[in-house]
């Protein structure tokens, strides 16, 4: 709860933990009745090249939630000094792998691998990150695709705060590819008036502020500060930034507060929603396949 001018407004922690939790009984559900009327188990495919230990957590997560909602995990952990051309025939393969529905690349690759090359190469039915340029492309252009996880489990928390965007007023701080832009697309798409912010924009405070909703994906502890959100607005924090003081994001979260209507913390906001959306994607692409 607090006070704004003299009137109580309570504030809603998105808890992106129990949501996520939402998502994976959804898509458990989803995994045994696909069981049931195709008689065929959906299957994940993650590959990892190299030991960033990051990375390697990441990979673990994913397949043990993976497994945990019924689904099939395929993964593949090569050595930093994996060839192109190695990455490459695997990737060949699982395209070709029927009990294969979603493929997955942990990023970054090693310096040697063009990252481009290899999402180039995978099947764009069968892409999980969204990253291939076909979904690119069909998200920008409205169309049926796979959407990047982190986005679309930022879109997810939003239509749980506020089922109807119609006429909002959106702003993305950061316009990267893997967050700012495709997060855009899913705010235009709810019929959001969205501007799209950066480290060239000006008046940066005074954009943010005209914001009903503020999606913030920029990678600078603490940016985002109290006085630069309007009143009973939206905050979505997606940055994750190692600093003396444990992990904080991009928005001044103790200072937001006061002024939010809803605002999620970190850790344990957004995060969460990453892999739930993952498998959600990887049930999605099996179910085109089926068409």
């Amino acid at each position: 709860m607090t006070q704004n001018g003299g009137i109580e407004m309570t504030v809603t922690r998105i808890d992106g933990k129990a949501f996520a939790e939402q998502v994976r009984e959804e898509v458990a559900a989803g995994v045994k009745s696909l069981k049931a009327s195709h008689g065929v188990t959906p299957g994940l495919a993650v590959v990892l090249v190299g030991e960033d230990p990051a990375s390697q957590v990441y990979v673990r997560n994913k397949v043990r939630q993976t497994e945990a909602c019924g689904m099939q995990s395929f993964h593949h952990v090569l050595d930093t000094t994996t060839s192109r051309e190695s990455l490459l025939s695997i990737i060949e393969s699982l395209n070709a792998d029927p009990d294969v529905h979603g493929i997955l690349v942990q990023l970054p690759l090693p310096k040697h691998i063009n990252n481009k090359k290899i999402i180039d190469a995978i099947d764009p039915n069968k892409d999980v990150d969204g990253f291939h340029p076909n979904n690119v492309g069909n998200l920008s252009s409205g169309y049926e695709s796979s959407v990047p996880c982190t986005p679309l489990g930022c879109h997810l928390l939003i239509k749980k705060i506020e089922p109807n965007l119609n006429g909002k007023k959106a702003v993305v701080l950061g316009r990267s590819n893997l967050n700012g832009k495709p997060m855009t697309q899913l705010l235009l798409k709810e019929n959001c008036t969205v501007t799209i912010a950066h480290s060239k924009t000006k008046n940066l405070k005074e954009e943010c502020l005209k914001a009903d909703i503020l999606v913030v994906a920029v990678g600078i502890p603490k940016l985002v500060k109290g006085d630069w959100v309007k009143k009973g607005s939206i905050v979505i924090d997606v940055g994750i930034n190692k600093t003396e003081e444990g992990i904080v994001g991009d928005v001044d979260f103790d200072e937001v507060l006061k002024h939010a209507k809803a605002i999620t913390p970190v850790p344990g906001g957004v995060g969460p929603m990453t892999i739930a959306c993952l498998l959600k994607n990887t049930i999605e692409c099996f179910k085109r396949s089926l068409v």
